[in-house]
C-alpha cells in the first residue's frame, strides 16, 4: 500500500497544472498517466492568452517561446462573399494578444519537466485508473494498473482530471446533467500552402461546416457531422468524404490525396455535461470530468486549466495543514460555475441557432449570406473584442497563487 497527499488522475492540461501547483504549494502529489507517453494526435492545441499569462506567472513563459508554435490573433468565416472577421485577438488587453497552437505534447512536457524540479511531485506513466479507494464512507485513494501489476495508492484527496469520459466520476457516482449536442467532429490534415488563411476559418454549407485553423505547414481541419453518423458516413468511402469537403473548400481539392483512408479521420464524440455537485468526500472533479465542454471557440482547455489553478488555490493550505473537508472542495465549484455555466450557455445558444439549423441546411450562413450577429462585427470592428475576450481569455480567469510563482531565473538555479 502506497502513500501520498494527492493523487491526480489523468495527465492532460488540468491534471497537471493543478499537480504542478500543488507541488510547488509544498503539497505531496502523485499525477496518473495511463499512457506511455503524451503523443496523441487531435488533442485540443491551444494555449489561450489567459494560460500565456499564467506560464509568465510560473516562470515558464521563456521555455514555451523556444516550443515550435503559431501564433493567432484572428477568427473568420469565409462566405460567398468572401472573408467574415468575428474575433479580433488584437484587441485583448495585456501583453498576450493572441492564441497559441503547439502540440499538446509539448505543453505538457513543458509542464512535466517543471513538475519534475519540484521535491514533492511525481509523475507515473503508464498507470491506469482501475478503482476509488474508500473507508468510512469517503474516498481515501485510488487503485491503478501499471505493467508490473495492480497497486493500491491510498491519499488524503483524489483529484479527477480524467475528461469527458471520466472513470473517476462514473465511479464516485456524482449526477451530471447532460445537455445534449447536435454534432460530432472529424478531424484531419491538410497541407497549408505559403499565403493561404491565416488565424481560424470557419466554411459552412447545407448540412455541415468545416473549421480551417493555421498549423504552419498544415492545416488543422474539424469537419462537422450530425451526431451519431460517423459510422454511417464511413461507410460510403474516402471519395464521398472528399467529395464533402470538397464543396465546402474546393481550392483543397487536390491535398486531398494526402486522406489515403478514413483512418487518417478521427472521430470527436461532442458532450456538453456539468456536474451537479463536483466534490464528494475525498475526492474533486475538474476540467471536462466536472463539466464536458462543446469544442466551439476551443475553451474547453482554458477553462480546465482555470479550474486547476483555482482548485490549487483553495485547497494548498488545508492539505498542508491537514484540515482539508468537504467545504473546502466545495468552494472550487463556487468559484468556477459562474464561467462554465455562462460558456456553457453561449455554446448552447450557437448550438441550437445555428450549427443545428446549419446541419438541417437552414441556416442563412449555410447559403452564404452573413446572419446579423456576423453583419454587426463587421459594421462595428471593435466589437470583435467581445468574442476574443471571451474566447481567449475567458469570464473568470485565474491567476497563478504567490506560493506557485517563479523567476526563469529562479527555475534555471533549481
Amino acid at each position: 500500500m502506497e502513500r501520498t497527499t494527492v493523487v491526480v488522475v489523468g495527465g492532460g492540461p488540468a491534471g497537471m497544472v493543478c499537480g504542478l501547483l500543488l507541488a510547488r504549494a509544498g503539497v505531496e502529489v502523485t499525477v496518473l498517466e495511463k499512457h506511455g507517453d503524451f503523443l496523441r494526435d487531435f488533442r485540443g492545441d491551444t494555449v489561450h492568452a489567459s494560460t500565456l499569462t499564467l506560464l509568465d506567472e510560473l516562470g515558464l513563459g521563456p521555455s514555451f517561446a523556444e516550443v515550435p508554435h503559431q501564433l493567432v490573433d484572428k477568427m473568420e468565416v469565409l462566405l460567398d462573399s468572401g472573408l467574415q472577421r468575428v474575433a479580433d485577438l488584437s484587441r485583448l488587453p495585456g501583453p498576450h494578444k493572441h492564441i497559441a497552437f503547439v502540440p499538446q505534447w509539448d505543453f505538457l512536457d513543458l509542464i512535466a519537466d517543471a513538475g519534475r524540479r519540484e521535491k514533492s511531485f511525481t509523475l507515473r506513466m503508464n498507470a491506469e485508473f482501475t478503482g476509488l479507494l474508500k473507508s468510512g464512507g469517503r474516498v481515501d485513494g485510488v487503485r491503478y494498473r501499471t505493467p508490473e501489476g495492480e497497486v493500491a495508492l491510498k491519499a488524503d484527496l483524489v483529484v479527477a482530471a480524467d475528461g469527458r469520459h471520466s472513470l473517476v466520476r462514473r465511479e464516485a457516482a456524482l449526477p451530471v446533467h447532460a445537455f445534449g449536442a447536435p454534432m460530432d467532429v472529424w478531424w484531419f490534415r491538410l497541407p497549408r500552402n505559403p499565403g493561404e488563411p491565416e488565424g481560424g476559418v470557419g466554411r459552412f454549407g447545407r448540412g455541415t461546416g468545416l473549421v480551417l485553423i493555421n498549423r504552419g505547414e498544415y492545416f488543422q481541419t474539424a469537419f462537422l457531422i450530425r451526431k451519431g453518423t460517423d459510422e454511417m458516413l464511413r461507410a460510403e468511402g474516402i471519395e464521398a468524404f472528399r467529395e464533402r469537403v470538397v464543396k465546402l473548400v474546393p481550392w483543397v481539392a487536390e491535398r486531398l490525396e494526402t486522406i489515403e483512408s478514413l483512418d487518417d479521420v478521427k472521430l470527436l464524440d461532442v458532450k456538453l455535461d456539468r456536474l451537479r455537485r463536483w466534490h464528494d468526500e475525498g475526492v474533486l472533479c475538474i476540467g471536462d470530468a466536472a463539466h464536458a465542454m462543446s469544442p466551439i471557440g476551443g475553451v474547453g482547455i482554458n477553462l480546465a486549466v482555470q479550474d486547476a489553478v483555482a482548485a490549487a488555490r483553495i485547497v494548498a493550505r488545508p492539505l498542508r495543514e491537514g484540515r482539508l473537508t468537504a467545504k473546502e472542495l466545495a468552494k472550487v465549484r463556487r468559484r468556477r460555475w459562474f464561467p462554465t455555466a455562462v460558456t456553457q450557455t453561449f455554446q448552447r445558444l450557437i448550438q441550437n441557432a445555428f450549427l443545428r439549423p446549419t446541419l438541417d441546411g437552414k441556416s442563412k450562413i449555410a447559403n452564404g449570406r452573413a446572419p446579423r450577429p456576423v453583419a454587426a462585427l463587421q459594421r462595428f470592428p471593435w466589437l470583435q473584442a467581445i468574442p476574443a475576450y471571451l474566447i481567449a481569455i475567458g469570464l473568470r480567469p485565474e491567476h497563478a497563487p504567490a506560493f506557485a510563482r517563479r523567476t526563469p531565473e529562479r527555475i534555471e538555479r533549481s
